[in-house]
């Protein structure tokens, strides 16, 4: 058994470590500052936005994707791009505005997705104040209550460094889809300057808790700070709590770019796993070194009243540079991904995209590349924005990032990462399919699985409704390890998603498969 274990161990690891495919959606000039959904009611549905105004829609998954350009024809599109989704699966677009009539960034843009017409509705909006500047939003959807929750930073005048100009965390609620929205109250006690570097107040990412709480951590002058209400928003605490330091601040210098950010990003546990309620806040900063900048993890399992110790989440040796980093936590089963750009494997300032992976509760990580080929950037004539992002949904997760090419381009990528392929199911299991490979393929691919004792067997390839399109294997099989060659020229499968499955005689086991042009 110990053998077994060891085997099943190198097996999964090699397959974690392998190449993931890279996927470029759109062609739009100069796209950075992504965000990306996949939804929880059909993981085959996926939505990326980016900067300036910018929308990509994929239907299989990733593979393949539909773009066009956001408009709100009366309160302007003007970045910051946020997707979520409500507990329908309708997709909606946060962003800041540039309204025909008042100021620049002066509000916060809500804008819902028609399916059927693969259309934009022309916009709410939200925390208005004058002609005080609104910034740096995100938003979360409460699954019970379907309301949805939005943070941001207000400037009093963005970019003044007066000492009487304060930035200060504002949040409002919308209970109805996003036509209508809640007055935006001021939710910290401590205000920050409006210079936009280290002791503005920024990041705040709302996340919801098991029983309806609302958690935000933010950076600024008092380093990371967290707050919460228990009444849908309406009251928060009487004094910020302290989660951590931020050596180096949130406004991190990194060669190669105008600007990078080490904001936190809050998240919570839903999963009924043994983390569940867990909060965790993820942040980069310079803990070791302007010369090393590293990921790093804090937690929570009383409601955010006490925090972890700071645990870093990169495994490299010190010494070089991991930076804009984003966190999502799978809640199918409580595992947390956090997407990051790594030089670890470089001299200089080439740039390789990894992910970590916890399913410990982040106590432990295992990082793994996931960009097919490095690049360079550069902070002549060009901005990366402040974030990348990932979104991770019953084991499909799709990471999402700004790469610039030789030639000079911008452009954003996806992997297609399953990691169904790389986690080890319950090893008392008496079979253990593996995903096939290649994946996605062509013509040729190789199924393989193990049983610990002689069973009836059935190998299938079903469409993506659950029909049994074509059966490989059918009859008694003696324990051991095999491999079935199958090719597509054979079967004629047309292109796109499908599952194939195996079962025996009291247990099943599905993954998903993808044949390519």
């Amino acid at each position: 058994m110990k053998q077994l274990l060891v085997l099943i161990f190198i097996l999964n690891t090699s397959l974690l470590f392998g190449q993931h495919q890279n996927v470029q959606i759109g062609n739009f000039n100069g796209p950075n500052e992504p965000s990306i959904w996949v939804n929880p009611k059909n993981t085959q549905e996926i939505m990326a936005g980016s900067n300036l105004n910018f929308w990509y829609y994929s239907q299989d998954g990733g593979y393949n994707w539909t773009s066009g350009t956001l408009v709100s024809p009366e309160y302007g599109v003007w970045g910051d791009p946020v997707i979520v989704t409500d507990t329908a699966g309708d997709f909606y677009f946060f962003h800041l505005a540039n309204p025909v009539a008042g100021n620049w960034i002066d509000r916060i843009v809500c804008q819902k997705f028609d399916k059927a017409s693969q259309s934009w509705s022309p916009g709410t909006f939200t925390g208005l104040n004058g002609d005080k500047a609104q910034d740096k939003h995100w938003a979360v959807v409460d699954q019970n209550m379907n309301v949805i929750y939005l943070t941001w930073t207000q400037f009093d005048d963005y970019g003044s460094s007066s000492s009487f100009c304060q930035s200060n965390i504002r949040f409002s609620k919308s209970a109805d889809g996003g036509q209508t929205w809640s007055e935006a109250i001021t939710i910290n006690q401590v205000a920050g300057d409006c210079i936009d570097g280290d002791n503005t107040v920024e990041g705040a990412v709302p996340a919801v808790g098991p029983n309806g709480e609302i958690f935000v951590s933010w950076g600024g002058p008092s380093g990371i700070v967290f707050d919460r209400s228990t009444d849908g928003g309406t009251t928060w605490l009487d004094s910020d709590i302290f989660v951590t330091s931020q050596p180096g601040g949130w406004d991190l210098d990194i060669p190669g770019l105008a600007r990078a950010n080490g904001m936190p990003v809050t998240k919570c546990d839903l999963s009924n796993g043994a983390h569940h309620g867990t909060i965790y806040i993820n942040y980069a900063d310079q803990s070791n070194g302007s010369n090393d900048t590293d990921i790093w993890l804090v937690k929570s399992t009383d409601n955010g009243t006490t925090w972890s110790e700071p645990k870093r989440v990169n495994d490299d040796p010190t010494g070089k540079h991991q930076f804009l980093s984003w966190m999502d936590i799978d809640q199918s089963n409580g595992k947390i991904y956090i997407v990051f750009y790594d030089r670890r494997n470089h001299m200089g300032n080439a740039t390789d995209v990894f992910v970590a992976v916890s399913d410990d509760g982040g106590e432990t990580f295992l990082n793994f590349k996931v960009s097919e080929t490095d690049f360079t950037p550069s902070s002549s004539g060009y901005f990366f924005g402040d974030y990348n992002n990932i979104s991770a949904v019953n084991n499909i997760v799709r990471p999402i990032w700004t790469r610039r090419e030789s030639n000079g381009s911008l452009n954003l990528q996806v992997a297609i990462v399953d990691l169904t392929v790389s986690l080890p199911e319950n090893l008392s299991s008496i079979l253990n399919l593996e995903q096939n490979v290649p994946n996605p393929f062509s013509e040729v691919t190789i199924f393989s699985y193990r049983l610990k004792k002689t069973s009836r067997l059935k190998l299938a390839i079903f469409d993506m409704l659950g029909n049994e399109l074509i059966v490989l294997n059918d009859g008694l099989v003696n324990a051991g390890k095999y491999e079935v060659l199958f090719d597509n020229s054979k079967h004629q499968l047309s292109t796109g998603a499908y599952f194939f499955g195996l079962t025996s005689e009291d247990q099943t086991q599905h993954r998903k498969m993808v044949i390519s042009r």
